[in-house]
């Protein structure tokens, strides 16, 4: 449902993730190019507030699965995992399967 130049720039785009850990307590920052950074802190099993990467915002519910963060929303599933030293994103939506695998720099 995305404009093709969104995918595009999506596919071409250079993220830096920060994802904090403190028991089952997470904050989880994307830093975008161009200035852009949305932060969405959470608690594993428990409805936070929530923010896309586009701006609109949600209510959801993040739950660990087999040791990966697994959040589930209405016509779209994501989740995240550490596979060999790195962090791994899986997100499902109509049928439309985006993956981005993503190194530690720090």
């Amino acid at each position: 449902g995305l404009p093709s130049d969104k995918v595009e720039m999506g596919r071409n785009c250079k993220i830096v993730t920060e994802v904090v850990q403190n028991g089952n307590d997470f904050t989880w920052t994307q830093h975008f190019p161009g200035g852009r950074t949305t932060t969405n802190t959470f608690t594993v099993g428990k409805e936070a507030d929530m923010e896309t990467m586009g701006g609109k915002k949600f209510k959801a519910t993040v739950k660990m699965e087999d040791g990966k963060l697994v959040a589930d929303f209405p016509n779209y599933r994501h989740i995240s995992e550490i596979c060999g030293g790195k962090l791994v994103e899986t997100s499902t939506s109509s049928g439309v399967v985006y993956k981005r695998t993503s190194k530690k720099i720090a």
